[in-house]
Order: structure tokens, then C-alpha cells, then sequence
């Protein structure tokens, strides 16, 4: 899929950060687009931005992509008006952090539900159409660098995320037979409004070690425009893994050829966050 003028593609997570850099990425190069997100607002301001750049935007819907029934509804209206698609780019997600004995059911539910159960609706919906349409086409999961490596407190996350790469490298080649690519995404630091709403449970935000570790995210964090680009590159040569920063590819790199280096590693900076819980938490140290 060298060439992606004309093609059809959904992009859930529109309204900001990678989503919306994705978006308006894909505009430029002649894409017509299909566009969701939770806020509909600030979807309304991207459509707009994308039209007013001479983009192409076929549909636009606010909704929340783990009501499974919300996503079914809206892809039979698309595939009704429109037909099936080309590409499909799972983008929308949501991040909570924290340690297990701080972490609650509702936690682990909403992480599962909108960054793993939200793809798998996107997928069941629109990539059944693709097949059957019989033009190829191409599938994109964002996962994350948790998706990959053993984050301190990213149990909850990763739960979905790690789903959200099992998902993907099975059908990658499951898809394979019908001409459909599938790129895995695993982005790690970005700087997008994720980073101001991340929800670390257990712990105070304005802590000053908690505000010093968040600067220095954000300080080697890249842009979402980069990131984009990065998705774009991985459609058009059908890439499968993508990364969006060196740091990631080292990492895990790194983490497949030097197992022991890499659990003591693990080891260390799951000490080093443990020290950022109040002295009253069970897990503090």
C-alpha cells in the first residue's frame, strides 16, 4: 500500500495527541478519512482543522470505543454509506498506573476495556468487511512500550497492552492470505495529553519526585507528529513492529539478548519507584 490517495481510513483516538497527528498525517496524503473519539468537542475541532487543510473527512462520530454496541451501530452506518475500508487504526487509549495493593477492580476493568476490548471491537467490526471486500488493506494497533517491557507499575496497562500485541502478531498472519498488513505501534515516551492525565494510583501527583520523574518523561518525550509519521511509514512498507524512538527498539532489544542484565535492570527501577509511595502504603519501602 505505497499509495494511500483515496484510500479509506478509520483512526479512533482522533481529537489528540497521536490520533489526531495520525490524522491529520493521513489527510495529506490524500486519505479519506473516518474519524472517532471520546471527546466530541475536540473531535469536532479536528474535523474542522483537517477540512479547513483541504483534507478529507467522509464521517465523524463521538463515541466510546469499549461500548461494543455504540461501535457496531456506527460501522454498519459507515459500511452502509461508504463500504468497507482500507486501513484501520486502532489509536484511542487511556493509561492508570500503579501498584497491585493500590490498583482496584475498577482500575484493571477500564484498562482492559478501552485499551484492549475497544480494539478488539473495532476489529471484529470493520476488519470482517476488508476481508470480504477481497482489496487488501491494512490494520494498525498502538500498543506501547509496555506492551514490550516489564514497566514498574504498569500492571493494569500492560494487561491490555501486551493483549494488544498477542492480538496482533496472530493476525498478522492470520490476515496475511487476504493481503492485509498489520503493524504493531509501540510507542514510548510522547507528548500528548496522556501524559497530564495519566492516573498513578497511590500517589500524590504533586509530589515533588513524582513532578521531577514526569518532567523527565516528558523531557526525551517526542512529538506525536513524529509519531505519526513513524504510523504512516509502517502502512505504506508494511511494517510490522514500529517504533517511534530509539530508547524503545534498544530496550527491547536489550531485553531479548541480555535476559539476566535486563531483570536486574527491572529489578532496580521497580526499587527506585517504590521509593515514590507514601511511607503509609503497604508497598512502600
Amino acid at each position: 500500500m505505497k499509495d494511500l490517495t483515496g484510500r479509506k481510513c478509520l483512526i479512533t483516538g482522533a481529537a489528540s495527541g497521536i490520533g489526531r497527528a495520525t490524522a491529520t498525517a493521513a489527510a495529506a496524503r490524500g486519505m479519506r478519512l473516518v474519524l472517532t473519539d471520546l471527546d466530541a468537542d475536540k473531535l469536532a475541532e479536528a474535523v474542522a482543522s483537517i477540512r479547513a487543510g483541504g483534507g478529507e473527512v467522509l464521517d465523524s462520530q463521538a463515541l466510546d470505543v469499549s461500548d461494543y454496541e455504540a461501535v457496531t451501530a456506527w460501522a454498519k452506518s459507515v459500511h452502509e454509506e461508504f463500504g468497507s475500508l482500507d486501513v484501520v487504526m486502532n489509536i484511542a487509549g487511556a493509561a492508570t498506573w500503579g501498584t497491585v495493593e493500590n490498583l482496584e477492580h475498577r482500575h484493571w476493568k477500564s484498562m482492559v476495556d478501552v485499551n484492549l476490548m475497544g480494539p478488539i471491537h473495532i476489529i471484529e467490526n470493520f476488519v470482517p468487511p476488508m476481508v470480504a471486500a477481497g482489496r487488501g488493506g491494512h490494520l494498525v494497533n498502538v500498543s506501547s512500550a509496555a506492551g514490550l517491557l516489564a514497566l514498574p507499575w504498569h500492571g493494569a496497562y500492560s494487561a491490555a497492552k501486551y493483549g494488544l500485541r498477542g492480538v496482533s502478531e496472530v493476525l498478522r498472519f492470520d490476515l496475511e492470505r487476504h493481503r492485509i498488513g498489520v503493524s504493531l505501534v509501540v510507542p514510548g515516551a510522547v507528548r500528548t495529553p496522556l501524559v497530564g492525565t495519566v492516573q498513578i494510583v497511590g500517589v500524590d501527583r504533586e509530589d515533588p519526585r513524582v513532578r521531577r520523574m514526569i518532567g523527565l518523561f516528558e523531557g526525551h518525550a517526542v512529538a506525536p507528529e513524529q509519531v505519526a509519521e513513524r504510523i504512516i511509514d509502517g502502512v505504506r512498507r508494511n511494517r510490522f513492529l514500529v517504533h517511534t524512538s530509539a530508547d524503545i527498539r534498544i530496550a527491547y532489544w536489550f531485553a531479548r539478548k541480555f535476559a539476566w542484565p535486563y531483570e536486574m535492570v527491572t529489578r532496580i527501577a521497580n526499587r527506585q519507584f517504590s521509593k515514590l509511595l507514601p511511607a503509609t502504603s503497604p508497598g512502600a519501602r
